[in-house]
């Protein structure tokens, strides 16, 4: 199907890996035939299935996809805000791939739309436990440590992490791993935006919500552990299609 201009592309949650390589290869092709000719395009997070730090651009996937996102970045503005899984990604993987990196949330004007960005996990306040986990994370501190770590020992802590993750998804109720309706409505006052684009919950789907007397609209996107899409924003409006 041809591909018009004056659009705006949105993903997240592919959590590329080595054991899905169809997946990779979707990615591939969705570079290669979907973005072109795209106004931007929005990496919203969890890009990789894990990121250990970005001396492991050298990994075979990383050295795989690092050079097709820069070969999009050289034709597409293409910017990134960091996941659950890829919060170690830093300026080396910037520099390696021509992508920007934004703070979460961001706030962009989307063809005369005001609207906010971001991953989607502090909007998941009822899960305590993963916010304490999120918080310890993103401390510097916690970081530097972590990346004080030879490559293999990072390697080996983020398959500990992945399963510890899995672990705790089994306890807890789809309604806790899901956005709180008030930290929705915080996000959209505090940052004045009347749309709202987010993945992390893998939940995809068009929200419309009253705040402050305002609808407001949230869009989630899909994650790609089976097939991937992305939704598309123009002046006509939003798309949500299959990758």
């Amino acid at each position: 199907m041809a591909e018009t201009a004056g659009r705006t592309l949105f993903i997240s949650d592919l959590h590329l890996d080595e054991a899905r390589s169809s997946i990779v290869e979707r990615f591939e092709r969705f570079l290669a035939e979907v973005a072109p000719n795209a106004d931007a395009l929005y990496i919203l997070g969890d890009l990789f299935e894990s990121w250990v730090g970005d001396d492991g651009l050298a990994l075979p996937l990383a050295a795989r996809v690092a050079p097709r996102l820069r070969s999009t970045a050289a034709r597409v503005p293409t910017f990134f805000m960091h996941g659950n899984r890829d919060f170690l990604i830093a300026q080396g993987f910037a520099e390696a791939t021509g992508v920007g990196l934004l703070a979460d949330p961001t706030v962009i004007d989307l063809y005369g739309q005001r609207t906010v960005l971001l991953h989607g996990d502090t909007l998941c306040t009822d899960d305590t436990a993963y916010q304490e986990f999120r918080a310890q994370v993103r401390d510097p501190r916690w970081q530097q440590a972590a990346l004080a770590r030879s490559l293999d020992e990072r390697l080996a802590m983020a398959r500990e992490l992945r399963a510890k993750s899995e672990g705790a998804k089994e306890g807890k109720s789809a309604e806790i791993m899901d956005v709180n309706a008030a930290a929705v409505a915080a996000a959209f006052e505090a940052s004045g935006a009347t749309v709202m684009i987010h993945g992390h919950t893998h939940r995809p789907a068009r929200h419309v919500h009253d705040v402050g007397g305002l609808e407001r609209v949230r869009w989630v996107l899909p994650d790609w552990y089976e097939r991937g899409g992305y939704l598309e924003a123009s002046p006509a409006g939003f798309r949500a299609a299959e990758a």
